[in-house]
């Protein structure tokens, strides 16, 4: 993801907004992590804004203790922080780790593109037209969703599961660097112009062109992602 960029101030004392309820089962855990995890991914919680226990079960419905537990897990994954005197808070994304974890992605999709381009795989078309249906709207969810649809079927049609499985381990990181991309991007098109690219030298066999293409539409997105990075770090700064 790339494209030209804005940054908007930010409410950093927001309560939770807007948090799915979810269906009774034994264990919430998985879910309200799941959920809250959405939420920071796609902007709705942004960096600084503070977590409460008692707002997230409220809206959610469930008891404390799922909170508290999801809220570890968030913070042993890097998305949340203890900060004195506010207690939890969503993690400001790390400019560094940003850019380390879009190098791996860039070497996995340029293998997975090759080795597709090797087996002349099709990508399903209905994926490329459903990203570009997306980005019209404003679900940045639904639009990181579409995103990671058509890589993920560049790994599948790669023929080697341990490409999906490696990757698998990064996505949850980079959802929120495609988020903070995709929600502040002022033209999207070329995202999806770029995946189409792609796409054509795959099933065109041009292994040496898909691996190129994938490897570049990489570098884009993590320049912005660390822009972007940088800019609310800056904005932090200046408020504090």
């Amino acid at each position: 993801m790339y494209s030209g960029s804005r940054v908007q101030g930010t409410n950093l004392e927001a309560s939770v907004i807007k948090l799915q309820k979810i269906s009774a089962r034994p264990d919430y855990v998985e879910e309200v992590y799941k959920t809250l995890l959405d939420a920071i991914s796609d902007g709705s919680l942004e960096a600084g804004t503070r977590l409460k226990q008692e707002e997230i079960a409220e809206q959610m419905q469930v008891s404390r203790s799922p909170v508290l537990k999801a809220l570890l897990l968030l913070k042993k994954d890097g998305f949340v922080q203890d900060v004195p005197g506010r207690g939890v808070e969503v993690a400001p994304m790390d400019a560094t780790a940003i850019s380390n974890l879009y190098m791996i992605r860039g070497a996995l999709d340029a293998l997975a593109a090759r080795l597709a381009a090797e087996r002349r795989y099709e990508i399903d078309p209905k994926l490329l037209a459903a990203g570009r249906r997306v980005i019209k709207g404003k679900d940045v969810k639904a639009m990181v969703d579409a995103d990671m649809a058509f890589h993920r079927a560049i790994y599948d049609a790669s023929g080697n599961p341990l490409i999906a499985e490696s990757a698998e381990v990064y996505w949850a990181h980079l959802r929120r660097a495609m988020g903070a991309g995709l929600q502040f991007a002022t033209q999207r098109e070329p995202i999806w112009d770029e995946h189409e690219a792609i796409a054509k030298a795959i099933a065109a066999g041009d292994s040496a062109r898909a691996a190129e293409l994938s490897e570049l539409h990489t570098t884009r997105a993590r320049e912005l992602a660390v822009r972007l990075s940088q800019s609310q770090a800056e904005q932090r700064l200046a408020i504090a």
